[in-house]
């Protein structure tokens, strides 16, 4: 299987993306090979409701470049890896925030994690919609939490973490990366 990207953003108040994380996953084991983390100057100076969450680690006081640097070096990223695919949790999102990275195929991770019949973890007893999805409870922290049994689990909202742990999700799950349907075809 080949390997993909999963992508995560943060968005400032007025809605730009002030941070972006990347990581390149093996399409077989599921596990991360590469890991890539941008903030977006001069958007993050904008703020937003997590930029609290920016610089989490030493590293990250070297991830400051421009939007353009950061889609330009996520494209050149997936060049040499010949990753095709981008897969994000509420996809749709990230991907109209994001249109430099429109020529790739977006899957959506939350079309499987939030569905019963594609997420075991999901209780007998969950409140769903007639097509299966929960009614409520299927965002990334809560669906980590199903999947892991981690209840004490806590979404960081730094991108870079948050792709972490939407491949986490996607490893979990259990599904082949293709079992995923593209949400830009």
């Amino acid at each position: 299987m080949a390997d993909f990207i999963v992508i995560d953003t943060e968005t400032t108040w007025l809605d730009k993306v002030m941070s972006i994380g990347a990581v390149v996953a093996d399409g077989d084991t599921m596990q991360a090979v590469e890991k890539r983390y941008y903030i977006i100057d001069s958007e993050y100076r904008e703020g937003g409701m997590y930029s609290d969450a920016l610089v989490r680690r030493r590293e990250d006081a070297n991830a400051f470049c421009s939007r353009k640097e950061a889609t330009d070096d996520l494209r050149a990223l997936a060049e040499a890896r010949n990753v095709r695919t981008v897969f994000a949790y509420n996809a749709r999102f990230d991907f109209h925030h994001l249109p430099e990275l429109g020529a790739f195929e977006w899957c959506d991770i939350m079309a499987l994690a939030a569905y019963r019949q594609h997420n075991p973890a999901i209780p007998p007893t969950a409140p769903l919609c007639s097509t299966g999805r929960l009614k409520r409870g299927f965002g990334v922290e809560s669906v980590l939490r199903l999947l892991s049994g981690d209840h004490t689990y806590r979404e960081t909202h730094n991108a870079l973490q948050d792709a972490l742990d939407e491949l986490r999700i996607m490893a979990l799950l259990g599904h082949k990366a293709d079992k995923y349907s593209p949400i830009n075809k």
